[in-house]
């Protein structure tokens, strides 16, 4: 399940079924929301359609909802959300060295993944706790904020982001990557039909999802 956007207050969420490629459920939000989310999960099983797994992006709180089903992070937005905090750009060694193995994400597995996090964090220790004293306030802060909040969001996710490795028998994708192909597609359509109406522009949506 994902949402993609066409303006700042248009957007469409779906829900699409990886094993039968089907499109379950498509909603138009203003802004995507975890209650949003749950309420489709809830109308999909309404609906007698029996949900065993979610590949979902990393939004806060998300996680928690599903009770009994199993939640897999997509690993491509976890590498966004890293590519967000370290640049390509970025000179440090140790921001470059974290950014690098975020990108790995998806090509190896959780035993591997998890020792070369831990060895980064054991390398990089004094850095993460360095400080900085602002001269006018006193107060101290962390120097390497965005390393440290790319450090903890890989930390703080990692029990979501190998479960299609923990229950490989439901055949769980790693990444909401197939939904990101339609989302493309769809965007590319509508780019050929610039100045459509918003009623014109949800029709054109609507056929596409049902083709």
């Amino acid at each position: 399940m994902d949402t993609t956007y066409f303006g700042r207050k248009f957007g469409v969420m779906v829900f699409k079924d990886s094993l039968s490629n089907k499109i379950l459920l498509k909603r138009y939000v203003k802004y995507e929301t975890n209650q949003q989310y749950l309420d489709g999960i809830k109308e999909i099983c309404r609906r007698g359609i029996s949900v065993q797994s979610i590949v979902c992006d990393g939004r806060i709180g998300l996680f928690g909802l599903f009770d009994g089903i199993s939640i897999q992070m997509c690993q491509f937005h976890q590498i966004q959300i890293i590519n967000r905090y370290l640049t390509r750009k970025h000179k440090m060694p140790a921001a470059i060295e974290l950014r690098l193995l975020a990108l790995y994400l998806t090509k190896t597995n959780k035993v591997s993944f998890t020792q070369r996090l831990l060895q980064w964090q054991d390398k990089w220790e004094e850095c993460l706790k360095e400080g900085t004293v602002n001269p006018q306030t006193g107060k101290s802060n962390y120097t390497h904020k965005r390393l440290r909040s790319a450090w903890l969001s890989l930390r703080r996710n990692m029990p979501w982001l190998f479960i299609y490795e923990d229950y490989a028998e439901l055949m769980i994708h790693n990444t909401t990557n197939a939904l990101g192909g339609i989302f493309s597609d769809l965007k590319n359509k509508l780019r050929n039909h610039n100045g459509l109406s918003m009623k014109r522009k949800k029709r054109l949506i609507d056929g596409f999802f049902k083709a």
